[in-house]
C-alpha cells in the first residue's frame, strides 16, 4: 500500500504523522519505506537521515540516480528516501509530458520489497503532491480544527478528483485525522462537526482517534527521533498508537 500524507496547509502535523505512521508500522513488523517529497526535508531530518551530499528523491525523480542508491535505513527500523532544498526546483524542471508519473516510475523497482510506502508531501498542490497522488493507493489527510485547515480539504479534494481522472483512477482518500486537537475547546468541537460535514462532501471517513497537542512532538523532531522512541508514554505517542491500530483495521477490512 502506498499512502500519501497530504494537506496543502502547513502546520497540520503532516511530517509528524508520516513519521509516526512509518515508525509505528515498522514496530509492528511491516516493511516500510518513507519518502520525503518536501523540499524543506523535515521528514528526513526527523528520521535522522542524511540529506546533503547523498542521493535524494530529487536525483531519483530527475533519473540521475536509482531509488536503490537513495534508500537509507533508519534507527526506527524503516527505510527512507531523503529530500533537500534542491527539490524546490521540481516545478520548473519537471515540465515534460508524463511529469506526474515520475515518482511512480522511480518507486516501481522496489515497490514489492515493502508492505507500506509512506509519502510526506509539501504544503502545496503542485507537481510534487500530484506525483505523490499518482503514485499512491491511499491518501491520508491530517488537519487541525482550524477553519482554514478544514477549508483546505475541499481544495485538496479537487486535486484528488483531477488526479483520479487523468493519472490514477484507483487512488482514494483513506481518511481525515485530527491533529493538535484540544478536546476541551468549544472551537475544536465545532470544527469537528464542520469537518464531518466536509468528510461527507468528499466521502472520506474521519478517524475516531485524534492526536492531542503536546510539546514533545517538536522535541522529538529536534532530537531526530520518532515520537515512540523519544516519549513512548506521552499522550501523543498513545494517540498515534491508537490511530495506527485504527488505520490498520481499515486497511485489513
Amino acid at each position: 500500500m502506498n499512502c500519501t500524507v497530504a494537506n496543502q496547509k502547513g502546520g497540520v502535523g503532516k511530517t509528524t504523522t508520516s513519521q509516526a505512521l512509518a515508525a509505528g508500522l515498522a514496530a509492528k513488523g511491516y516493511r516500510v519505506l518513507g519518502i520525503d517529497l518536501d523540499p524543506q526535508g523535515n521528514f528526513s531530518t526527523a528520521c535522522g537521515a542524511e540529506n546533503y551530499n547523498v542521493q535524494t528523491i530529487y536525483e531519483v525523480m530527475k533519473r540521475a540516480a536509482s531509488i536503490q542508491d537513495a534508500i537509507q535505513h533508519t534507527k526506527g527500523g524503516y527505510d527512507v528516501v531523503p529530500a533537500n532544498i534542491m527539490l524546490a526546483g521540481a516545478e520548473q524542471e519537471f515540465s515534460q509530458t508524463g511529469k506526474e508519473h515520475r515518482l511512480k516510475e522511480a518507486v516501481a523497482p522496489v515497490a514489492s520489497d515493502y508492505d507500506f510506502i509512506v509519502i510526506d508531501t509539501p504544503p502545496s498542490l503542485g507537481v510534487l503532491t500530484v506525483n505523490a497522488f499518482t503514485c499512491a493507493t491511499d491518501i491520508l489527510i491530517p488537519t487541525t480544527a482550524g477553519i482554514f485547515a478544514t477549508a483546505g480539504i475541499s481544495q485538496l479534494n479537487e486535486t484528488v478528483t483531477s488526479v483520479q481522472k487523468y493519472c490514477n483512477p484507483a487512488v482514494k482518500v483513506r481518511g481525515i485525522l485530527f491533529t493538535r486537537f484540544n478536546p476541551r475547546a468549544n472551537i475544536s468541537r465545532q470544527m469537528k462537526e464542520l469537518a464531518e460535514q466536509l468528510g461527507e462532501y468528499i466521502s472520506a471517513p474521519i478517524y475516531k482517534t485524534y492526536i492531542r497537542s503536546a510539546v514533545v512532538v517538536e522535541e522529538a523532531q529536534a532530537n531526530s527521533q520518532d515520537i515512540f522512541d523519544y516519549a513512548n508514554k506521552s499522550t501523543v505517542a498513545e494517540d498515534y498508537k491508537a490511530f495506527i491500530d485504527e488505520f490498520l483495521k481499515g486497511v485489513n477490512e
